[in-house]
């Protein structure tokens, strides 16, 4: 039986839902999808739903020192807890790039090979493969807009003593909207959501094992139109059985989300995602 965390994770949660609903939302804005779903996401957005687990404003947080040490479970929480940069609703949509340089963080690519739940695996025991790891994860989860696979993905990729599959933000995330647009446990045939990875950071490690990592996505979700929206991620993940795994505890702070190489991005300490190519590795789906 799965151990819950030390702490409630109704505040993660209820921020992912949130951004989530804005996410796809927007897309069905666009595309005039099912007018109860608009209104009900759009009741939720105005209900100010996880207000209460934003950052302070001002505070910016990007890559912080390595720690090779393993210090233990305080240190992770520290880690997990420290607030991120506070931005507006607006700054996670379309804008124009920095006139600013970006910095850059390779990814590798991992072995393309599919593992438990369909997600992509292969990656190194580095924190850029921690990153390469949760990104295919959240690949995995937003592109099936399913709760049957939702459901799976948690209970193949996290370890005992986090939330329960049910609570997973994700997963919470994915049901609200999928109760709100009246589709039923999957998302319509007729619509499709991809998710691209676009940036990212490392906030935190503790030792070689353990290591806090978020992922900054673009979300394009279609239905007749199109839709687009910057959407970021943060987990634990812990080194086990021979792969990154979500890990125990209290979900992190919820990270900004921000259009990838806008001044926001920049001061948020995103770093624009590169793909580390390597001559053993099987390319992403759809990349050349």
């Amino acid at each position: 039986m799965r151990r819950a965390a030390t702490r409630a994770v109704d505040d993660s949660g209820e921020w992912g839902r949130r951004r989530l609903l804005g996410i796809f939302v927007t897309a069905v804005l666009v595309a005039g999808l099912v007018l109860a779903g608009m209104v009900y996401a759009v009741h939720l957005a105005l209900a100010g739903i996880g207000d209460d687990t934003t950052a302070a404003p001002g505070v910016a947080l990007g890559e912080t020192e390595h720690s090779t040490v393993a210090e233990g479970a305080d240190r992770r929480d520290e880690i997990a807890a420290e607030p991120m940069l506070q931005v507006p609703e607006k700054a996670a949509f379309p804008a124009d790039p920095s006139s600013e340089d970006a910095p850059s963080i390779q990814i590798p690519t991992g072995s393309g090979i599919p593992g438990p739940g369909l997600v992509m695996t292969g990656f190194p025991h580095t924190p850029e493969g921690a990153i390469g790891q949760l990104a295919q994860i959240d690949v995995a989860v937003l592109q099936a807009m399913s709760l049957h696979t939702a459901d799976e993905v948690y209970r193949s990729w996290a370890l005992p003593g986090g939330v329960a599959p049910e609570d997973w933000w994700i997963t919470a995330s994915v049901r609200a909207f999928l109760s709100s647009t009246q589709m039923g446990d999957v998302k319509d045939p007729d619509s499709s959501v991809t998710v691209e990875p676009a940036a990212a950071l490392v906030k935190g490690t503790d030792g070689s094992d353990w290591v806090t990592v978020c992922v900054l996505m673009k979300v394009t979700a279609t239905y007749r139109q199109e839709g687009q929206i910057a959407f970021g991620h943060c987990e634990r993940m812990q080194w086990a059985g021979g792969r990154w795994m979500i890990a125990p505890g209290i979900p992190p702070a919820p990270a900004p989300s921000t259009w990838p190489g806008t001044d926001a991005a920049l001061q948020a300490g995103w770093r624009n995602w590169v793909t580390e190519h390597s001559d053993h590795s099987i390319h992403p789906e759809g990349e050349q």
